[in-house]
């Protein structure tokens, strides 16, 4: 049984350092979004907005991703504080655990993309 707690004790510091990055990405689109309106406000023309519609619909997107994986969070956060402490290590909370930790990477691997990009954008069209 301490082996459970320890691993449970384990994945909640695992959900909470991953709440708290969504929450940062999250505002960070907000700033983001913030940029592209001071772009947008400045008339540029179709070579500066075509782009950057794309950026807009992509952190919407994105906002939407962060809201989803915010809640299979708080979900798996459920789980544990509900946690059968008979049940196996190796049974389903791992199993749960391991595809929100590859879905985890995969959004952080696509946020630093769409982040380089847009930081390029703004390269361009902020001087």
């Amino acid at each position: 049984m301490q082996t459970k707690v320890l691993y449970l004790s384990d994945l909640r510091f695992n959900l909470e350092t991953w709440k708290r990055e969504l929450r940062f990405h999250f505002n960070e689109m907000d700033t983001f979004q913030e940029k592209l309106d001071e772009i947008a406000s400045r008339e540029f023309g179709q070579k500066a907005l075509i782009p950057l519609e794309s950026f807009q619909n992509r952190i919407q997107l994105e906002k939407n991703a962060i809201s989803k994986l915010m809640h299979r969070c708080k979900q798996k956060q459920n789980n544990i504080i509900n946690a059968n402490f008979s049940e196996s290590i190796d049974g389903r909370l791992q199993y749960e655990q391991s595809t929100l930790r590859d879905d985890m990477k995969n959004y952080i691997r696509m946020h630093y993309e769409l982040k380089e990009e847009m930081m390029n954008y703004f390269l361009v069209w902020l001087n």
